[in-house]
């Protein structure tokens, strides 16, 4: 997309700096509002050349998310559209720039709510005895493959979290990792006895074999001793899973998922697995429980002699 004239780079980089700082958004979540904004400038510039942020109103708005569904947006990127309008056009009226907010009255197509695949119990028991036979020859790399997918199901956290972590950020006697979540709050998730073992010996044999002075204090490093990228992480559990015969091709996120429907079937507390996930809205934890309630009527209709 072609640059914006110079007033309005300058807008966009003024609302960056917003979101960043004031709102206390990630890089992602800042890179994609911003590249919605521009886009609705370009829109609001293809409209009427000479025109101005103070032209921003629901028509332009409404006409922005049609050209979107008519170049084949799916449905759940016309809802984030709409809602990273929403959140542009509040800031213009904060700032002075507009008189009156249109986004209020924007509305937009409800995104469809799909169920996340997950892997069932025995698939993701073989998912982590993979990961460990792979490091029973003690090969570093294979034991940190081996505490990435033991931490990813043992605590639900997010594959970024994961990548985070330092060293101390791991309480090993009372099992806890300490994590910094979404708007850097901070929680403490616990971690079962498979993971604590696949620590014990990354630290031991894996780490140290890898460690250099550009290492810090990063809990899981790359081949070259520096901290581990997300994407790394996603290839190691897409290569884990794939030799499960069955499994669906999920990454960490799928991990995620799975932790928290296996924490509601055995009759986890949904509030205990909120904070455990480090969800500011119940309505998005309650999702999972859809989850369990698809699979035992997918159970029910396997095994019922009347189903």
């Amino acid at each position: 997309m072609s640059e914006l004239p110079e007033d309005l780079e300058a807008l966009l980089a003024e609302y960056g700096r917003h979101l960043r700082l004031g709102r206390n958004r990630s890089e992602h979540t800042v890179r994609a509002y911003v590249g919605d904004a521009r886009g609705l400038l370009h829109h609001l510039l293809n409209r009427a050349v000479d025109s101005g942020v103070g032209e921003v109103d629901l028509a332009l708005l409404r006409s922005w998310l049609a050209a979107q569904a008519s170049a084949g947006a799916a449905r759940t990127t016309m809802a984030r559209r709409a809602s990273s309008a929403r959140t542009f056009t509040a800031w213009l009226t904060h700032t002075g720039r507009l008189a009156v907010d249109p986004g209020p009255r924007l509305g937009s197509a409800r995104a469809h709510r799909v169920l996340p695949s997950v892997l069932g119990r025995e698939q993701a028991r073989a998912a982590m005895e993979a990961a460990e036979s792979g490091a029973a020859q003690q090969d570093p790399m294979a034991l940190r493959d081996r505490l990435i997918v033991e931490m990813l199901y043992a605590t639900g956290i997010r594959v970024s979290e994961l990548c985070g972590l330092d060293i101390e950020d791991v309480d090993r006697e009372r099992r806890l990792v300490r994590v910094l979540g979404k708007g850097n709050k901070e929680r403490a998730v616990p971690f079962g006895g498979p993971a604590e073992q696949a620590l014990e010996a990354w630290l031991r044999f894996g780490r140290s074999a890898l460690a250099t002075p550009e290492s810090g204090r990063a809990l899981l490093l790359g081949r070259r001793g520096r901290r581990i990228d997300p994407r790394q992480a996603r290839t190691v559990v897409h290569e884990v899973v794939s030799a499960i015969p069955g499994a669906p091709d999920i990454g960490p996120h799928g991990f995620r998922h799975t932790a928290a429907t296996h924490l509601l079937e055995g009759g986890a507390d949904l509030r205990v697995v909120q904070e455990i996930l480090g969800h500011a809205s119940m309505a998005t934890t309650q999702l999972y429980t859809h989850v369990s309630i698809e699979r035992l009527k997918k159970v029910h209709d396997q095994a019922h002699p009347r189903a």
